[in-house]
């Protein structure tokens, strides 16, 4: 479970009227709109301000995000309002979400590099419960090299993705797209600049 210092990190980053992030999603979860259709279920996973739920539910899905500061929660569900949608935003600790529903169909995991390794398996196998047959599983983070670049992310090498790491940890699933690259990520003050990425889209076989 996140100490208190983390949740009190978290809190005083969002407890301001900007959006560290901005509003507007991931850019490499919205290159994922060949693949949403209206009414499927979605799961945002440590969520943040809601950008990318949002982004989600104004494309018609049904979406159930969740993150653990208190602040963060209140932003999304504010920028839901603000933009006219609806979506479940709960106040959850993400080692303590019951990841066995078996019932999403698309499961978005963007920039949660914040687990050491032991708990980051916990949580990528805990991804690949969450979704339906069929389900997309759609993940980006930061390779090592994102630690010379310093333009977001935690300064932890160890909890950076590699392919290899992320081939592993969702074997059991069907790898669709698997790729690291670097790019300009312009994602308010927090995300800005020459980042080295890693993205992957991944299914679950009926």
């Amino acid at each position: 479970m996140p100490g208190t210092g983390e949740l009190d990190y978290w809190n005083a980053r969002f407890d301001v009227e900007e959006y560290h992030y901005g509003k507007a999603p991931n850019a490499f979860l919205a290159r994922q709109a060949p693949l949403l259709r209206p009414g499927m279920r979605a799961l945002c996973v440590a969520d943040g301000e809601g950008r990318n739920s949002v982004w989600l539910a104004e494309h018609g899905l049904e979406v159930t995000a969740f993150d653990f500061s208190p602040p963060g929660v209140a932003k999304a569900r504010r920028l839901a309002a603000e933009r006219g949608v609806t979506v479940d935003h709960r106040l959850a600790d993400i080692y303590a979400w019951g990841w066995d529903a078996h019932a999403y169909d698309l499961v978005v995991a963007i920039f949660i590099q914040f687990a050491a390794p032991r708990e980051r398996a916990l949580i990528f196998a805990g991804l690949a419960r969450a979704l339906a047959p069929d389900g997309y599983l759609v993940l980006q983070g930061y390779t090592p090299r994102q630690l010379a670049y310093g333009t977001g992310g935690p300064p932890v090498a160890e909890n950076m993705y590699t392919e290899q790491l992320l081939r592993d940890a969702f074997r059991g699933l069907d790898i669709l797209h698997l790729a690291e690259h670097d790019d300009i990520v312009r994602e308010g003050k927090r995300h800005n600049g020459m980042s080295a990425l890693i993205d992957l889209v991944a299914r679950k076989s009926a």
